[in-house]
């Protein structure tokens, strides 16, 4: 007798008659690494031996092949055991590790979390969320990255803006500083806040900006480029500053008129706890991608939430990250704004069978079990792996998509109600 919807399932042998436990078992895990342009996404696939796969993502801009060594060490590991025991397997993963955390081992981990979930949901036949506790929304809103693809002036700035207003969209994020590191000159700062301004006048004051630096300030330059920007009513001001000093970002935090916004490279709840200690930040944006997973991102939304720090999830990769951020989104009563690029290359919606819808300014959350996601292997091979590097100094900052690219979302039709 075989009873779905549990994970202990009793077989009769056939020899003896005798019932007996079957616990499924992973048989294999495989990456598909994806040239999308601006980077390659990186697809974790785990195996059962009940014939149910999950699908998790890992997508590390420019460090893919470290990424692909750690996902083998994690194989060697998990290959024969109980996919469902996810947290005593996040655990073990993470412990054993003498060198722990860094974004390419807890890139390695998020995915294959990440595809444990996925596992679970369909094979109870339920949503991830479900398993979280279930809906607190029931769609969330979106900001946009990426459509600014190609603009370098701000008239051109403000022509791409008009035109993403005019598909419904609420939000959007882009840097507008050059390739500055350190510090702006006078001169590149002025084009800046002419590049916002312009994008202000172009949009109005009903949309939301959300203006992005990248980590790439020194403290007075984050603190004069946040004085600077105020006039704009930003929703925040993102990543003023590297990641890797927290009492500088509260620095800035203590004397920036506007909201300070982190985290997408700091990775765990253990690195959080030092941000929410210091209150170096007043949004909080980990990566599913690298920060842990599903569980350790609903971990670090949890502790967010009793500080009262919106969570604001940082999303600008491929299409599973996407489906697993969206799981979060549907439980975390914080959550409060959700990235996704604007739009993509062409082969997206054949790399995985994806079907976002939104409106008024969200997607709606879907109720497929698991993530709700298949990925299509045959279509991920036809794209292999095209080596990337940083455009961020370079000059090329907005080439961020092919000259060929789709929307990829859509309106929600009335037959879908």
């Amino acid at each position: 007798m075989m009873q779905i919807g549990f994970i202990l399932i009793i077989r009769m042998n056939s020899s003896s008659g005798q019932k007996g436990i079957y616990i499924m078992k992973v048989t294999d895990i495989k990456t598909f690494v994806v040239d999308c342009f601006r980077t390659n996404w990186v697809f974790v696939k785990v195996y059962t031996d009940a014939g149910i796969t999950g699908v998790g993502e890992g997508t590390l801009e420019y460090k893919e092949k470290a990424l692909i060594g750690a996902v083998e060490h994690i194989r060697s590991y998990l290959i024969g055991k109980d996919p469902t025991q996810i947290e005593k397997h996040y655990h073990d993963i993470y412990r054993d590790a003498y060198w722990r955390g860094g974004v390419v081992l807890m890139s390695a981990l998020s995915a294959v979390e990440t595809a444990l979930w996925d596992i679970l949901g369909k094979h109870l036949g339920v949503p991830v969320y479900q398993l979280l506790g279930g809906k607190v929304n029931e769609d969330c809103r979106i900001y946009v990255n990426g459509w600014f693809s190609g603009a370098c002036e701000p008239k051109e700035f403000a022509e791409k803006a008009r035109s993403v207003v005019d598909r419904g969209i609420t939000a959007m994020k882009w840097d507008p500083f050059g390739k500055s590191y350190l510090q702006i000159s006078n001169r590149d700062l002025d084009k800046a806040i002419c590049c916002i301004a312009a994008v202000r006048e172009a949009v109005g004051d009903k949309v939301d900006l959300l203006i992005e630096a990248h980590g790439r300030f020194d403290v007075p330059t984050a603190i004069k480029i946040a004085q600077e920007v105020a006039p704009f009513k930003p929703m925040f001001l993102e990543e003023p500053v590297p990641p890797n000093n927290l009492e500088a970002l509260k620095a800035v935090r203590e004397k920036s008129p506007v909201a300070i916004s982190a985290g997408e490279r700091l990775y765990t709840r253990y690195d959080y706890n030092e941000l929410f200690h210091l209150r170096a930040a007043d949004y909080i944006q980990p990566d599913v991608s690298h920060a842990g997973g599903i569980m350790e991102l609903k971990k670090i939304a949890a502790i967010a939430e009793v500080n009262y720090i919106p969570f604001a999830p940082h999303n600008p990769s491929g299409p599973v990250a996407n489906a697993a951020t969206l799981q979060l989104a549907a439980c975390c009563p914080n959550f409060c704004i959700l990235e996704i690029m604007y739009s993509d290359v062409v082969y997206r919606s054949a790399v995985t069978d994806e079907n976002l819808v939104y409106e008024n300014g969200c997607i709606i959350i879907g109720d497929r079990p698991g993530l709700g996601i298949e990925l299509n292997e045959a279509e991920c091979l036809r794209h292999p792996y095209v080596e990337h590097n940083l455009r961020h100094y370079t000059g090329a900052l907005t080439d961020i998509r092919p000259p060929e690219n789709a929307f990829y979302f859509g309106e929600r039709k009335k037959e879908d109600f």
